[in-house]
């Protein structure tokens, strides 16, 4: 509850803050109510032209109003009047404050009101005076304090013109031929309904925050709930990518249990048809030629004509590359061939690499 009381003053002192800044950008010249008299009034303006003074016996806001003539009607509409009132409508008390207390001199002249006056602080319109040094770490200032229903048809009255604002001035006290160069004091300043209200300015201020509070909470909720998702999403990648890998090292180390172990496996048992072609010229004759070769996993087929067919099925035998060979099919020899024709299948042995 407190700290919904601090929030509402905070908002409020806000709200009246920029309602006072939106009104001093107004141009146009105040109004002046001066009260001469007990409940007389005279109306005066601060701008270069208008209607002349006017006075009026404050016996109800109706009656004033009816005596206000239409020129002042259509001036104070919307303007700001400054009403500045006698010092007998007032309770006048001094108060002593530690010096350092002048920078929060309106809440400890607040929080002293119930002992200063008869009324409490919601019940009374008050202000203070310029603080005055009467020693070295003290401070003096005159408390002035009306009760709020003695003030109520003043404003009531403002209503009625349709003014912006009404501040209310205490006028010094001391006769008036000595208060020729006064230090008035200004009590209030009391923004009425319209464009500048500061009611309608507070709600809306409450509103802003409420929901900058509550798009902050979201977007921190949604943060959150994404941010958590893509960590998840991050660490089961990260995981699968870890599998991945040990999978693959897996593959390497363990080739025999693999896909990738079998095409290792028949890449190092299978012979290169290049070196295949390179280890039979070393072991077969000059007078030896080849016309066909074929390699079928690990058989060789070869045909061709020798001079010496059977002598080939020993040197193939005798080769580190070669093995099992024997004649696929009877050889045989033509009548224009130079030598024997021959067709021979030779088994190629698993390492395949060195010389014959």
């Amino acid at each position: 509850m407190a700290a919904r009381g601090e929030f509402a003053a905070w908002i409020g002192s806000a709200a009246e803050a920029i309602v006072d800044m939106i009104g001093r950008l107004n141009l146009k010249p105040s109004v002046q109510l001066i009260e001469t008299e007990h409940n007389v009034f005279v109306v005066k303006s601060t701008g270069r032209s208008g209607p002349p003074d006017h006075s009026f016996l404050l016996s109800g806001g109706e009656a004033a109003m009816r005596r206000l003539p239409d020129k002042w009607l259509d001036l104070v509409r919307g303007r700001r009047i400054e009403v500045t009132l006698r010092p007998d409508r007032f309770l006048w008390r001094p108060l002593e404050l530690p010096k350092r207390a002048v920078e929060f001199l309106e809440p400890m002249v607040r929080s002293q009101i119930d002992r200063l006056t008869p009324w409490t602080a919601q019940d009374a319109v008050f202000g203070s005076t310029a603080p005055v040094e009467i020693s070295a770490d003290r401070i003096q200032t005159t408390v002035i304090a009306a009760p709020r229903t003695s003030i109520d048809p003043l404003i009531r009255l403002a209503e009625s013109w349709r003014a912006a604002c009404v501040v209310l001035i205490a006028a010094p006290q001391g006769p008036p031929h000595e208060r020729a160069k006064p230090q008035a004091t200004r009590l209030i300043e009391h923004h009425l309904r319209g464009p500048l209200d500061a009611g309608r300015v507070r709600r809306i201020l409450t509103a802003a925050l409420v929901v900058a509070a509550l798009a902050a909470t979201l977007s921190f909720g949604i943060t959150s709930i994404l941010g958590g998702r893509l960590e998840e999403q991050q660490r089961v990648l990260s995981q699968r990518v870890s599998e991945r890998r040990a999978t693959l090292r897996l593959g390497v180390e363990g080739a025999d249990n693999s896909a990738f172990g079998a095409l290792l496996r028949s890449k190092q048992e299978r012979a290169a048809s290049v070196l295949v072609l390179d280890a039979l010229s070393r072991v077969l004759p000059d007078e030896t030629y080849v016309t066909e070769l074929r390699i079928d996993r690990n058989k060789l087929q070869i045909t061709g004509i020798s001079r010496d067919a059977p002598a080939l099925i020993g040197l193939l035998e005798q080769s580190a590359h070669f093995n099992q060979a024997t004649f696929s099919a009877p050889t045989t020899r033509a009548a224009d061939d130079a030598g024997e024709r021959f067709h021979i299948e030779v088994g190629l042995k698993a390492y395949f690499g060195g010389s014959t």
